[in-house]
């Protein structure tokens, strides 16, 4: 019975994966052959991106209830993507452009100040710390050059996201394989078992 559970579990959430990954490969392809062409497709991909990821985690929470004891973080995690996909195709193109900028010099920013952080504690104990401390103040300038110039961001973002998608898209397509791998030895293993 819990053979057939773990089976049943391998076999749904490959499919997500393989779907994820399919999804990844595909959108990082289409930004890589057409840079140039709007960077309203930017904030399209970014809203149909985050409603089928968010649907993907919903279905995956529900799933892994009666496995995973924090399903309910996945859950509310799919709905707040989910969420953010319609009020950024309803804002379109304006809010997912805007959330683009803003989330990246926020991210650079929070990094830069991490960095230099760990920097000073680096220093305080003695250990070389001139190299973080310059990734910090480097994210920092970073953070604040991609606010104050989006278009400059929002071509970068298209680079970062192709590669990203189409990387993700592979590991993901190579993680759904080694799923069925798992699942077949688990069928094969209830087979064998069924058998003695």
């Amino acid at each position: 019975m819990i053979a057939n559970e773990i089976t049943s579990f391998y076999h749904q959430a490959k499919w997500a994966v393989l779907l994820r990954g399919l999804l990844s490969l595909i959108v990082g392809i289409l930004i890589f052959a057409r840079p140039l062409e709007s960077v309203a497709a930017l904030a399209l991909v970014i809203a149909i991106w985050s409603l089928v990821d968010g649907f993907v985690n919903i279905v995956r929470a529900f799933a892994l209830r009666g496995v995973m004891s924090h399903w309910g973080v996945l859950l509310v995690g799919g709905v707040i993507s989910v969420l953010f996909g319609i009020a950024a195709l309803y804002f379109y193109p304006a809010l997912s452009l805007a959330f683009a900028v803003v989330w990246t010099s926020l991210w650079l920013i929070t990094s830069g100040f991490v960095a230099v952080y760990i920097a000073m504690m680096e220093r305080r104990v003695g250990v070389s710390w001139s190299w973080t401390m310059a990734f910090g103040i480097l994210a920092i300038v970073g953070g604040a050059i991609a606010f104050v110039y989006p278009a400059i961001t929002l071509v970068s973002l298209l680079g970062v996201l192709s590669a990203y998608g189409i990387i993700g898209g592979i590991v993901l397509l190579i993680g759904a394989g080694k799923m069925q791998s798992v699942e077949s030895d688990v069928q094969h293993a209830v087979g064998g078992t069924a058998k003695v």
